[in-house]
């Protein structure tokens, strides 16, 4: 069985796998939409995490981690806890085409999808707004900011060739936020 992972199962799956490979999937778009009360948020302060949202001629660059024989009902209850249940994501079958050159035939693999239907979609915002919100927000598995800077940096890394404008202004908003953030905290000291 293949999983495909595009947020944070790209640099912390959780489970045992056999091999992983980065590649992509066509007719989906990432973006900050979902909201996170339990890993990287909580009640009071939700995080953002993202979800997929099918797009026409839209691609997302992602792992895909291959599991096999007893990682395969492990991987697939552990992330049924932490992609189900606690984070409201229903699950699809997707072609993955692997980075390789040689790579062959797309891979089908198992992909986890927050829907509008879902409690903690939390749908469009603006990037400013978006940024705004992971500033605030802290969960279980840590600062919603490091699941962001995480993310563009997997990007950066291990896809260069990739655009995803969605992600990087996302970025660029919250580092434009946090100096004055900065300062209103220092000068707040100050007084």
């Amino acid at each position: 069985v293949w999983i495909f992972g595009y947020g944070s199962l790209v640099w912390r799956p959780g489970f045992e796998f056999t091999s992983r490979k980065v590649g992509f999937i066509r007719g989906y778009s990432r973006r900050f939409w979902q909201g996170d009360t339990f890993h990287r948020g909580s009640a009071k302060a939700p995080g953002r995490v993202v979800t997929l949202l099918e797009e026409r001629g839209a691609c997302t660059w992602g792992v895909a981690y291959k599991v096999c024989g007893e990682q395969i009902a492990a991987s697939l209850q552990y992330l049924n806890v932490r992609e189900a249940v606690l984070g409201g994501y229903d699950t699809k079958l997707v072609k993955f085409h692997p980075q390789e050159k040689d790579a062959g035939e797309p891979i089908l693999a198992l992909v986890y999808i927050a829907t509008p239907q879902n409690p903690s979609y939390l749908g469009p915002a603006s990037e400013e707004d978006i940024a705004a919100q992971i500033i605030v927000s802290s969960g279980c598995a840590g600062h919603n900011i490091e699941y962001l800077l995480r993310l563009a940096d997997f990007m950066r890394f291990f896809c260069p060739q990739a655009e995803d404008e969605h992600l990087f202004s996302i970025e660029e908003a919250l580092i434009s936020i946090l100096p004055s953030l900065y300062l209103t905290e220092e000068s707040l000291e100050e007084t």
